[in-house]
């Protein structure tokens, strides 16, 4: 009787067996949500009740995005990023409402590359904020006596891409 000797390797698929001091792969970046919160939130109808009643036509509605976002110190990788809304229908003694938000999310960026860390924390961030930021908004107008004000959604990119535009603008003028 023949005794075989059966080797089994693994490899990683490029023809190198494990442990031949192959690399691992890279662990793909990551965004978590850790929490989110209302930071501020203002709701005022000066002129209601008479407001409130015989409106025959929708107000012009005013609406202000910023987007700010902060390391957390003494936590690696995390970051405070703060949408702010802010939303006014009619002006003077036609004010309807001002609504003012500030809705906060405190994220965990791990493996991202250091030239990805803004474009992440001012575009995909307020993105995943967006749609609560938006309910708390609806929320509150409708809880004020009002239809409920659905915001439309924001092309974060084209606001960060603006943002540093202009940013590139105050730093040539500076350096004139």
């Amino acid at each position: 009787m023949s005794e075989t000797n059966d080797q089994k390797t693994s490899g990683n698929g490029n023809g190198a067996a494990a442990g031949d001091g192959a690399a691992k792969p890279a662990t793909p970046p990551s965004i978590n949500i850790l929490t989110q919160y209302i930071r501020d939130l203002s709701f005022e109808s000066p002129n209601a009740p008479g407001v409130l009643r015989g409106q025959t036509k929708a107000p012009g509605i005013n609406i202000g995005v910023n987007v700010g976002a902060n390391p957390i110190e003494g936590s690696e990788g995390d970051y405070d990023v703060r949408l702010t809304l802010n939303a006014k229908a009619g002006e003077g003694a036609d004010l309807m409402f001002n609504v003012e938000l500030e809705y906060g999310g405190v994220f965990k960026l791990q493996n991202f590359p250091q030239e990805h860390i803004l474009p992440v924390l001012f575009i995909e961030c307020p993105r995943l904020l967006f749609p609560f930021a938006r309910q708390v908004m609806a929320d509150v107008t409708r809880n004020g006596g009002f239809p409920p004000l659905m915001i439309d959604p924001i092309d974060f990119s084209q606001l960060f891409q603006q943002r540093m535009a202009e940013e590139r603008a105050r730093q040539q003028v500076q350096n004139a």
